[in-house]
């Protein structure tokens, strides 16, 4: 399995519409489910951090994710520009194996 996390802060009015975009049913799952190879995604909120939040994306292989964004590179950027107006600050934590 390949697990790739991602660090957000987001703003308090945004919070509602970051869930619904980031969460295993929102616009990024729908996205990668384009994928057999996509695992599904969990969304943790921070219980101590108001707006501090983590997405963490499963696959089966790194090489079936990095299969997934050759083949759908443009829809995933254009998704991203999309969602920018949600968060306040984001970062990659990394990409692991299991």
């Amino acid at each position: 399995m390949f697990v790739v996390v991602w660090r957000f802060e987001i703003a308090e009015d945004k919070m509602g519409s970051f869930e619904a975009a980031y969460g295993p049913e929102g616009a990024w799952a729908q996205l990668f489910r384009k994928s057999p190879n996509y695992l599904g995604t969990e969304l943790l909120r921070d219980a101590y951090v108001p707006g501090g939040y983590l997405t963490i994306d499963r696959w089966a292989s790194e090489a079936d994710f990095r299969a997934f964004r050759k083949e759908h590179d443009p829809e995933y950027e254009t998704l991203d520009r999309e969602c920018d107006a949600l968060t306040g600050r984001e970062s990659r934590i990394g990409a692991y194996t299991a």
